[in-house]
């Protein structure tokens, strides 16, 4: 939308009653921005395999809703208050910027201010996980116009950024540079990773650009695996191929000489964690991030953790720092890694049916909503 083009007073959202159920697409009332409020035209959203997880009934979500949290979009209205991005960017209408994935709906002293974890904050929301009857109604990638709503994070977003490549930035690329953190990666380690969708894709390439010596992915899809070997990786293996014994015969025989230092879980089944742990060597790290659906339950010999002194950490949402982390990685890096790659199928708004069946299919790495289709890169 150009600066001076006039805010409609209705826009359309693709909207599911229950999981499982077709999308409907529905105009829903759009005002002006509220003080500390952003109003933007959404250029891309792709679809994140926790949108996948919600709409099939496998974590909760309210309905009638509307997903979408992977988004970028263009300023249409600053509301009061609100004049620079977190780094203290100017904003102006029309300016392209992403934001965090959730925001804080109200204040916390403990968790926010005290413990600097405003990502686990009492009183956390996320874009695309609240229901469609919830005003302002328009906060989620799944429409054409969305609110960036007080106590969000947000950047704005380098012109040598493609849509494609700047969009999957504000989940995955951030939780990615949260896994390095949190893992402790740093040069010369070997690291492994379980499972190379498009959030092991990032650990990959980030784990390489920070000195990792030996990047080895697992997966079942050969696609990914082959996809891989582009995005940091120097070994891909088939993780369904062998038994559990000679998968970790195989990962230990590439991480001389007593095993990985780092063992990344991103795939989302709780039944390869007991593999990834006897990947280890002494005293290395093991880091979760994948199995965000309730109830993922595995049997591990705890004996295992603590005879071998493994240190087992947690990663879910990220901290906003990990956002502008992202963005710069991204950009920076862009030349080395085809990050447009990543983005396979654009979808309009009248086809997000075929999109969510093409993602949870593993058809495309990642499928995008592009509301306006006629705008995309």
């Amino acid at each position: 939308m150009a600066p001076t083009e006039t805010r409609p007073e209705q826009a359309m959202m693709a909207v599911y009653e229950q999981p499982n159920q077709p999308f409907q697409l529905r105009l829903f009332a759009l005002r002006a921005a509220a003080p500390g409020e952003v109003l933007v035209k959404v250029r891309m959203c792709t679809i994140c395999r926790s949108d996948i997880h919600s709409y099939q009934g496998h974590r909760p979500n309210p309905v009638p809703g509307v997903l979408g949290h992977e988004i970028i979009g263009t300023i249409v209205e600053l509301g009061e208050g609100v004049s620079a991005d977190m780094r203290g960017a100017a904003l102006q209408v029309g300016d392209r910027i992403t934001w965090s994935e959730y925001f804080l709906a109200s204040s916390d002293t403990y968790y926010d201010e005290q413990l600097d974890l405003p990502q686990k904050a009492r009183g956390l929301k996320k874009y695309g996980h609240l229901a469609a009857t919830e005003a302002p109604f328009h906060h989620g990638g799944f429409g054409q116009y969305c609110y960036i709503l007080p106590r969000s994070w947000i950047v704005r977003l380098p012109d040598t950024l493609s849509d494609a490549a700047a969009t999957p930035i504000n989940c995955t690329a951030a939780t990615a540079a949260c896994v390095l953190e949190r893992a402790g990666i740093k040069a010369g380690d070997r690291v492994v990773i379980q499972g190379l969708g498009l959030l092991g894709l990032y650990v990959a390439a980030m784990a390489k650009v920070c000195g990792a010596q030996r990047v080895i992915g697992l997966d079942p899809v050969a696609a990914r695996r082959e996809m891989a070997l582009g995005f940091g990786c120097d070994v891909a293996l088939d993780s369904v191929s062998v038994d559990a014994a000679a998968q970790i015969a195989q990962v230990r025989e590439q991480c001389g000489p007593d095993g990985a230092d780092v063992v990344i879980e991103v795939c989302g089944d709780p039944q390869v964690v007991p593999v990834g742990l006897q990947c280890l060597r002494n005293g290395g790290v093991y880091a979760l991030a994948g199995v965000v659906n309730p109830q993922s339950m595995a049997s591990l010999d705890l004996n295992l953790i603590l005879r071998r002194l493994i240190t087992l950490v947690g990663v879910h949402n990220y901290h906003p720092k990990h956002l502008a982390r992202a963005v710069d990685f991204v950009n920076e890096q862009r030349e080395r890694f085809d990050f447009d790659a990543l983005v396979q199928g654009r979808y309009r708004l009248d086809q997000v049916d075929q999109a969510m069946r093409d993602a949870a299919e593993h058809r495309v790495v990642r499928a995008a909503i592009v509301p306006w289709l006629e705008d995309a890169q």
